[in-house]
């Protein structure tokens, strides 16, 4: 039994888009009839089977775009789909949101239901399942069958889609840095987020700084789990049986419970310990005594930049069809009471 081509292994084999392949199946006008029968040919001969009830879906342009956030509760994703929206709204684009809960079989299942023609394409930011397990097909099947997708915050390297990231590796570099220049040697590293691609990234960025100023990695200060629940449980042992004099949380609340703990055992803030978390949303920005320290993601911009790519593909012609691209948004540290200023010289 022959095995039936993909939209993506049609556009490969051919040399044109994916869009070009789903737009000639369906008659586009905006094919040119040669162009037509060369793709359809070749789809018979690879055995090529179009799901005609959602194609022609498809093909309707619903001037709808799906959004998939992993976590509701996280401000960072909340200030993203703003930007989504904001951008979406002017260019006259609905947005619906679904939640993926960080599961792999919801975000499956979110992406069918919203893949049957009721969206033109997505924009999401991985579940943390999917990362863990490395499972990343559901998203190469929708891409096949012709409709677009944006990634950011977390992506998947091995889908090859317009993506929107912050400089993760880079930002904890310079945040380790920040905190050595200002005479921290004893850096603890707290991170809920090990599973994820940003955190991976961002406990780069803190090892390659320990290594640029020759101080060694010393295993009993850094903490890294894959929930929450498990860094409550063993932060407090980090800062009970270690000297250290700063910490370095790559995730908001991880850094608002290490400022809590180390206001509950008895540090002064800045002077005895610095605290840097990652990111700038709700929880930091509170009224906390002292005033946390964070780098900003700049969350609205990259929904914005995220929407802009999609709608941009969404509405290209074949021939103003770009190259995927990955647009890195940087980010900015703001300085507030919880670290120590770096020394005049």
């Amino acid at each position: 039994m022959k095995v039936k081509a993909t939209l993506k292994q049609i556009a490969k084999e051919l040399n044109v888009s994916v869009s070009t392949v789903s737009k000639a199946l369906n008659d586009s006008p905006e094919i040119s009839n040669q162009t037509k029968v060369k793709i359809k040919e070749y789809a018979k001969l690879k055995n090529y089977k179009p799901n005609i009830i959602g194609l022609n879906l498809k093909n309707r342009k619903t001037k709808t775009i799906g959004v998939i956030i992993p976590n509701i509760l996280n401000s960072f994703f909340a200030k993203v789909f703003s930007g989504i929206e904001k951008v979406a709204d002017a260019k006259g684009y609905n947005v619906i949101t679904c939640i993926s809960n960080e599961s792999l079989v919801k975000e499956i299942n979110t992406l069918d239901m919203l893949s049957n023609g009721t969206t033109d394409g997505f924009i999401l930011s991985v579940s943390q399942e999917a990362q863990k397990l490395q499972d990343y097909s559901h998203f190469n099947d929708i891409i096949n069958e012709g409709t677009p997708i944006v990634m950011f915050d977390r992506i998947a390297d091995e889908v090859e889609c317009d993506k929107v990231v912050v400089d993760d590796y880079d930002s904890a570099l310079n945040v380790t840095q920040r905190l050595i220049d200002t005479g921290c040697k004893n850096i603890a590293l707290i991170s809920s987020v090990d599973d994820l691609s940003v955190g991976k990234l961002r406990t780069e960025g803190y090892l390659k700084a320990l290594a640029d100023n020759g101080i060694p990695v010393n295993e009993n200060i850094i903490l890294r789990t894959n929930s929450e629940e498990d860094m409550k449980s063993k932060i407090e042992a980090v800062f009970e049986n270690n000297e250290i004099d700063a910490v370095f949380a790559l995730d908001e609340r991880d850094s608002v419970a290490a400022l809590k703990l180390a206001i509950k055992k008895g540090y002064k803030i800045p002077e005895e310990l610095s605290i840097i978390g990652f990111a700038d949303g709700i929880l930091a920005s509170r009224r906390l005594t002292p005033s946390l320290s964070t780098v900003s993601q700049h969350g609205v911009e990259i929904g914005e930049v995220a929407a802009k790519l999609l709608i941009d593909r969404l509405e290209a012609t074949e021939e103003n069809e770009a190259p995927y691209q990955t647009v890195v948004i940087k980010t900015n540290l703001k300085e507030r009471e919880s670290s120590k200023k770096k020394k005049k010289k």
